[in-house]
């Protein structure tokens, strides 16, 4: 009996099953929603993904307690369960394709992903399936079935409107440019070296090597341009405040104000962390200044949108003309000691 069922074509449905996933992730990752014409019930969409998202997590656990000890299953018990699983994933990917993206891109983009990871995860269980048909739960099912379960558990997590979700997506830039500026201040205060715990003993010599050492004009021109960093995350930080307490959702246009202000609130970590890695030893000065420049037109950007947004209101623009004045104070500071420094 085992031995009939361990017949490649009584796992064709698995197989079939495992290509027919993969699909409905790659459009979930690709496609685009199904504008609505009428009404759209944000409430009702969350309810019904829930469900879906629930139905998916039992599937996958009925999927891998079939598959969990000898014999396998028969070819109409694979059958049976390839088809009850395929039916969850076209009603998940369904319902995520009716969140248009009137609703906010960047809410929507959260729900993409969280959606696409439990297809991706469906997949990764398949194909621990597929690998030992008929043996004994193996570690890498057992893994892959938990990871389909916390991907359907974060859903819990996940904002539920755009306002939400933009405040998300800036309190982890917030956090990213804070964590830049703590290892640069670190790497400042505990040596001279910043790679001394990296080299043996025997390598360095008495003068030390002078391309792993900050000298004073370095450590000049650091300290100007963490006064730059320091505005970038002031900018975001009062950036969090405005939204949170003046962002509403009332229309389309100042949903879409939002994710534009996500947009470009995503690009002041990156070119925070470029600043920041030019800084370090030897210090290259043609790159510091061009991340200098990048970060100052994103930091501009930033602000510019921030001003001419709803989320700005009348006791705001007095913060975003300050922080506006301190990066171009900064950027002129920065360029004089590069200026100094080259002459």
């Amino acid at each position: 009996m085992s031995a009939d069922n361990s017949r490649p074509d009584v796992l064709t449905p698995l197989r079939n099953l495992c290509n027919s996933v993969k699909c409905s992730r790659d459009r979930v990752r690709d496609g685009e929603s199904n504008e609505c014409s009428g009404m759209f019930s944000l409430s009702n969409f969350w309810q019904t993904l829930s469900e879906a998202v629930k139905s998916a997590s039992q599937e996958a656990t009925k999927l891998s307690v079939m598959f969990s000890k000898p014999p396998p299953p028969s070819e109409e018990d694979c059958v049976k369960i390839a088809e009850s699983v395929q039916k969850s994933v076209l009603t998940l990917s369904t319902v995520y394709f009716w969140l248009p993206k009137s609703q906010g891109v960047t809410l929507r983009k959260v729900v993409r992903d969280a959606t696409a990871e439990v297809l991706d995860g469906l997949v990764h269980l398949l194909e621990a399936i597929l690998s030992s048909p008929g043996e004994s739960l193996s570690q890498e099912q057992l893994m892959s079935t938990g990871g389909v379960w916390a991907a359907c558990d974060q859903f819990n997590q996940l904002p539920k409107e755009n306002r939400s979700a933009v405040l998300g997506v800036l309190t982890a830039c917030a956090g990213l440019v804070k964590d830049a500026l703590e290892e640069m201040e670190q790497a400042l205060a505990e040596a001279q070296d910043p790679f001394g715990d990296v080299l043996d003993d025997e390598d360095d010599d008495d003068e030390g090597n002078q391309d792993t050492h900050w000298s004073e004009a370095d450590r000049l021109l650091i300290a100007q341009c963490q006064g730059l960093m320091k505005a970038s995350g002031a900018s975001l930080r009062k950036l969090c405040a405005a939204v949170r307490n003046n962002s509403t959702l009332e229309t389309e246009e100042k949903i879409a104000q939002l994710d534009d202000l996500a947009d470009a609130a995503r690009e002041i970590s990156p070119s925070v962390d470029d600043l920041a890695l030019s800084l370090y030893p030897p210090v290259d000065r043609s790159a510091v200044e061009l991340n200098v420049c990048k970060l100052v037109c994103v930091l501009k950007k930033v602000l510019e949108i921030t001003r001419s947004s709803h989320v700005c209101v009348e006791a705001d623009v007095s913060w975003v003309e300050f922080l506006s004045g301190a990066v171009e104070h900064n950027l002129q500071k920065i360029t004089s000691v590069l200026r100094d420094c080259g002459s």
